[in-house]
């Protein structure tokens, strides 16, 4: 395996910088300009989720330098200046597959990384009131439906991120000894929780009980835990133990029934008074009624035979 390393230098410096694969100017083999950072495009909803999306896949690439402003542009003209060139070429790529064509066109003249990412910051990354109001309409909203567990937690879990990266409220970071900072966490947490246990199925009033019983409440996450485990033992009682033997006997009980009231009733017998009467009348099986005794003795014997009373 070769070197994958090389060293660059602008005119006049005396020392060389070497571009290797730590380096944020470096390009490896798998890096493409058509490469998707995220797995949706960007189309003016969501933008905190799409953002933190791609400050991970950057920072993953050591890229995220380009467009927070710590990679400078070198001197123009120079080879550092080459490298740090096709690199800013390579994340406006990234970003311009990551948008949608609406967004992409309106920031494709931009010649920086740099630019791109400042000005999707100040028309999608401001907090404003219709964002805080949407996603409080949407946490009122939420309840599970015909959701599982897992599902449900998600989306809730899903907008309470969303809000709290448009929260705008400044945390004390002193040290106290009253714990009034825990305590403010701690009543916000059980809000949360109140929240989520409300848009429960009524399926679920048992298992939600038990859980506001707990002193102190326990956290989003044991909660989430505890019901979790209240739906997959649902699951196991709800299933048949053996569901192909229940069917078959279902089946072979309901053709017994059928042949005895179709197939026998086409027999026939001499009554009494020597008229052809039916074998057995599907209308009277249950009572047992017939002209002739010796036939009713028989159509109840029969009866017994397959259960009917």
């Amino acid at each position: 395996m070769g070197d994958q390393t090389k060293q660059v230098a602008a005119p006049g410096a005396e020392t060389a910088e070497v571009v290797n694969a730590s380096h944020p100017y470096f390009i490896s083999s798998s890096d493409a300009p058509g490469t998707l950072l995220v797995n949706s495009p960007f189309d003016g909803k969501g933008f905190a989720g799409w953002r933190r999306g791609m400050l991970i896949a950057l920072n993953a690439k050591n890229k995220a330098s380009f467009i927070n402003g710590t990679s400078a542009e070198p001197t123009v003209g120079s080879d550092l200046h080459k490298a740090w060139s096709r690199a800013n070429n390579m994340v406006i790529s990234w970003i311009l597959n990551s948008l949608s064509r609406e967004i992409s066109e309106s920031v494709i003249y931009y010649t920086t990384a740099e630019n791109i990412w400042k000005d999707l910051e100040a028309r999608f990354g401001q907090s404003s009131g219709a964002q805080l109001f949407q996603l409080q309409k949407e946490l009122n909203d939420l309840v599970q439906g015909s959701n599982d567990i897992a599902t449900y937690y998600t989306k809730m879990k899903r907008l309470w991120d969303e809000l709290d990266s448009l929260d705008t409220a400044i945390l004390c970071t002193c040290v106290c000894t009253c714990e009034a900072k825990g305590k403010a966490m701690k009543a916000k947490q059980d809000e949360r929780l109140v929240k989520f246990l409300m848009g429960l199925n009524d399926g679920y009033c048992g298992a939600r009980g038990n859980i506001l019983m707990i002193f102190p409440l326990p956290t989003i996450a044991n909660a989430y835990a505890l019901l979790m485990q209240e739906e997959k033992q649902r699951e196991m009682h709800s299933t048949p133990k053996y569901p192909g033997e229940t069917s078959s006997f279902l089946v072979t009980g309901q053709n017994s029934q059928k042949s005895f009231y179709q197939g026998e009733s086409s027999q026939t017998m001499t009554g009494g008074q020597g008229g052809q009467r039916p074998f057995y009348n599907e209308a009277k099986a249950h009572k047992g009624f017939h002209n002739n005794k010796k036939t009713n003795l028989i159509c109840r014997s029969f009866a017994r035979k397959l259960g009917i009373p």
